[in-house]
């Protein structure tokens, strides 16, 4: 995965860490550093999608209601491409 690189953007809106994203952080972190993939993370205001949270969204597609289970999923999913 030569030069791959991520750009996520996390909603940091209370009802998202209210669901969990807090965790997601760290896990998006060591799947960057595992695989050798540069990920840039920034947070965000509310999304107002709120009843779909937590939000992220990479390289501009949008991920809802992301977990701690299913973030590696999306992660491996959206680099198969």
């Amino acid at each position: 995965m030569d030069n791959m690189k991520l750009e996520i953007k996390m909603c940091m809106g209370s009802s998202c860490f209210a669901r969990g994203n807090g965790s997601l952080l760290s896990i998006i972190e060591k799947f960057g550093n595992d695989n050798n993939i540069e990920i840039d993370i920034v947070g965000s205001l509310c999304e107002n999608k709120c009843e779909h949270g937590p939000n992220i969204y990479i390289n501009g597609k949008t991920y809802n209601a992301v977990t701690d289970a299913n973030v590696l999923e999306i992660l491996n999913q959206h680099i198969k491409k």
